[in-house]
């Protein structure tokens, strides 16, 4: 996961200065040291970094602590103010072209993800604008790259203008703008040429297309995995091309986030979106702010939301609601759920993305077991109609008949049907409002809980965060947001009631112990 090393050392860094009621100037010359440390090793760049460090330094000395805030919380304020304003501040949109079509020219180096990004972000157009969208293969020298677009645009139904590999750059784009036109696309992708290295023969012909095209947008595309040699690549093209944003591929893959903290502020450009995986739908828009709490472990809400509004369908998602709150829920409805969680994508960044939970003990080796996923599906697949509408039927006869076709054990079929049945009434009492009927189905004494859960979360605020209906909501952050499409539509399911029961089960095993641990002495 991006930032996931960057991530740990600033918690660890944050870590030594808690409990302090006011920060020293030798104190703040400590931390800053230490970030200073855990950002070169997370591959930003020098002069990112001494800016970085001089800002907050000049914010944290003889800074009056808030009322409300301790050191800890007041140095993580500073910090995460700065890392936004090194990431761009605001939010990028694309630059659209009041005529259509608006172009948008692709550049970058050769293996920095031009083509397939290009892909994405036609589809990304489709499914938030209801766009038509046409991309134009110009890389006319990888003929893989053209048949690799045209493979994309199949997918996604977005047509592919090509003219082989004997034409100029310049000539298959002249010929596909005015197709554009006659068949009134609203956006134009153009796939470019990307080299291994930057060299002037390259460039010309950038330079030529971009002087023909006039492009709204010029994104250049970068492999994040490159470090912070990323930020100098895209100081040369903006040189040569004055772009105007920038695409982070492969963010997934980098652990560390140097070139994230540092492109944006050696290229004075916006990055404009990330990708974040391989399938089509692995794109986000870039949101300087949230990006700062996910390096910071605070994690991002507000793009959890959006991928949950991108799978479920509203009225599906209430229906899935009520199923739960009448414990109707069946293994058709499993299934479902599972499908959608799985498009938002890995199981393990989702959670990480709900505040509080980065840096739970309980998630830090999670990691979820593809092979056992699938291991449910061919459970649920042996099933007949009947079987997953009603759970009720499978006896004992039926689940090893289940067992045999599904290529499981009947002690796994069981403990299957088991789990499953948990979690039912363990949703029940979620969308009921019923936390201490929940906890009590999981074998937990509410009354043996401290007031304080982890990561500051007791049970009043649990509760306070239910709302209407027993649907919860935000309202208890001070915020408007409604997540009763999102946790209806399944994440509590998946995402919420795992992430719970782990902490709380984790939570009752160490009260046990110190229960014992007291009873010795």
């Amino acid at each position: 996961m991006a930032f996931e090393s960057l991530t740990e050392r600033l918690q660890g860094v944050f870590k030594n200065i808690r409990g302090k009621k006011k920060l020293s100037e030798k104190d703040v010359q400590e931390v800053t040291k230490e970030i200073r440390l855990a950002l070169l090793e997370a591959d930003v760049a020098l002069p990112v970094v001494k800016t970085f460090i001089k800002r907050v330094r000049e914010r944290a000395v003889g800074h009056e602590i808030i009322d409300t805030l301790d050191p800890t919380q007041q140095i993580v304020k500073i910090v995460n103010e700065e890392l936004t304003e090194i990431l761009g501040s605001e939010t990028a949109e694309l630059e659209k072209s009041p005529k259509i079509p608006t172009i948008i020219m692709m550049v970058g180096l050769q293996g920095a993800g031009k083509t397939t990004f290009a892909g994405k972000l036609a589809n990304k157009l489709i499914k938030e604008e209801k766009a038509r969208p046409m991309m134009i293969a110009a890389d006319i020298y990888r003929p893989a790259a053209i048949d690799q677009l045209k493979t994309l645009g199949s997918q996604i139904n977005v047509p592919v203008f090509d003219m082989g590999t004997d034409h100029s750059a310049v000539e298959i784009v002249t010929h596909g703008l005015a197709q554009a036109k006659e068949n009134h696309n609203d956006y134009v992708i153009i796939d470019t040429a990307g080299r291994l290295q930057i060299d002037e023969a390259l460039m010309q012909e950038l330079r030529d297309v971009k002087a023909l095209a006039k492009p709204n947008e010029i994104l250049l595309v970068v492999d994040s995995m490159i470090g912070q040699e990323a930020a100098n690549v895209a100081d040369e093209f903006n040189k040569q091309l004055d772009i105007t944003g920038i695409v982070l591929t492969k963010i997934d893959g980098d652990t560390r986030g140097g070139a994230a903290l540092s492109i944006r502020e050696i290229t004075g450009k916006p990055i404009k979106f990330t990708g974040t995986g391989e399938k089509i739908t692995d794109i986000e828009t870039f949101h300087p702010d949230r990006m700062s709490s996910r390096i910071l472990g605070m994690g991002d809400l507000l793009t959890l939301i959006e991928k949950a509004s991108q799978e479920y369908d509203e009225k599906r998602s209430m229906e899935l609601a009520e199923k739960m709150r009448e414990n109707t829920f069946d293994f058709n409805d499993f299934i479902e759920q599972l499908d959608q969680v799985q498009n938002m994508g890995p199981m393990e960044d989702l959670l990480k993305m709900i505040p509080g939970m980065a840096n739970n003990p309980a998630l830090k080796n999670f990691k979820v077991d593809e092979k056992a996923v699938a291991r449910k599906r061919a459970i649920v697949s042996s099933m007949t109609p009947e079987e997953r509408e009603n759970p009720d039927l499978l006896t004992p006869s039926r689940r090893r008949r289940i067992a045999a076709g599904s290529g499981n054990s009947f002690v796994d079929v069981n403990k299957f049907i088991k789990d499953f049945n948990q979690a039912k009434q363990m949703m029940q009492g979620v969308m009921s409002g019923d936390m201490e009927k929940m906890m009590k189905k999981m074998g937990i004494n509410p009354n043996n809980l401290p007031k304080n859960m982890p990561n500051g979360m007791d049970m009043s605020s649990l509760e306070g965060m239910m709302g209407e209906n027993g649907m919860p909501d935000l309202s208890a952050l001070g915020g408007d947001m409604d997540l009763s499409q999102m946790m209806g539509g399944g994440l509590k399911g998946k995402v919420g009631s795992f992430a719970m029961k782990q902490v709380m089960k984790r939570q009752a095993n160490k009260m046990k112990k110190a229960k014992k641990k007291r009873g010795k002495k």
